[in-house]
C-alpha cells in the first residue's frame, strides 16, 4: 500500500512539473521578436536609486539590452567590453541598458567592484521571463538583445558577446542610420 501511494505521489509530481514546463514554454514561445520589443518598450524597472524608468525614453535610439546578472562570470567578464563600447558608441544615438537579474543591492556592491557608466535597471528574476520573450529559451546569462531604431529585434545572443562581434552589428545599424539621411 505504502510503495503504491509513493509511485502515485512520484508520478503527480512527475505530472504537474511536466505541465508547467509545456505550457509555461508554449506561453513563451509564441511571442516573436518585433512582439517582445513592443512588450519591453512598454515596460519599466527600477534604476538603482529606486526610480522608475521607462524602456521608451530610450525610443528612436539603437538599443542594446543586456540581460545579466553579479553572480553570473560570464556576465561579469563582458561588462568593460560593453562599457567601452557604450562610449565608443554614445554619438551613434546607441543606447546600451543592462537589466539586473537580482536585486539592487547586490547589484550596487558589485559596481564597487566594476565601473558600468550606461544605466542598469533592477528586474529581478522577472528579467528571466522577459529574456525568454526574445527567444531564450535556455535562460542562460548573460543574454543581449540589439534593437534596430524602428523597434525590430536585430540581434539576440546568448552567452558572452564579443567585442568585436557587437562592434560590428553596431557599425552596421548606425552606417544604416547615416545613409538613410
Amino acid at each position: 500500500m505504502k510503495k503504491k501511494i509513493l509511485i502515485l505521489v512520484i508520478l503527480t509530481l512527475i505530472a504537474g512539473s511536466a505541465g508547467f514546463y509545456f505550457s509555461h514554454s508554449q506561453r513563451v514561445l509564441k511571442i516573436d521578436g518585433d512582439a517582445a520589443v513592443k512588450q519591453l518598450l512598454k515596460i519599466q524597472f527600477p534604476d538603482l536609486n529606486g526610480t522608475n524608468q521607462p524602456i521608451s525614453q530610450w525610443h528612436g535610439k539603437i538599443l542594446v539590452i543586456n540581460f545579466w546578472a553579479p553572480w553570473c562570470s560570464p556576465c561579469v567578464a563582458e561588462m568593460s567590453t560593453l562599457n567601452k563600447l557604450s562610449h565608443e558608441f554614445q554619438d551613434k544615438n546607441v543606447q546600451f541598458i543592462g537589466i539586473g537579474i537580482d536585486s539592487a543591492t547586490n547589484i550596487l556592491n558589485f559596481l564597487k567592484k566594476v565601473r558600468v557608466d550606461y544605466p542598469l535597471l533592477v528586474a529581478g528574476y522577472i528579467g528571466i521571463d522577459l529574456a525568454r520573450t526574445f527567444g531564450n529559451t535556455t535562460s542562460k546569462l548573460p543574454f543581449t538583445a540589439v534593437i534596430d531604431i524602428s523597434n525590430n529585434l536585430h540581434t539576440k545572443k546568448i552567452g558572452q558577446i564579443s567585442e568585436d562581434e557587437l562592434r560590428a552589428i553596431l557599425n552596421s545599424l548606425a552606417n544604416a542610420i547615416d545613409q538613410a539621411k
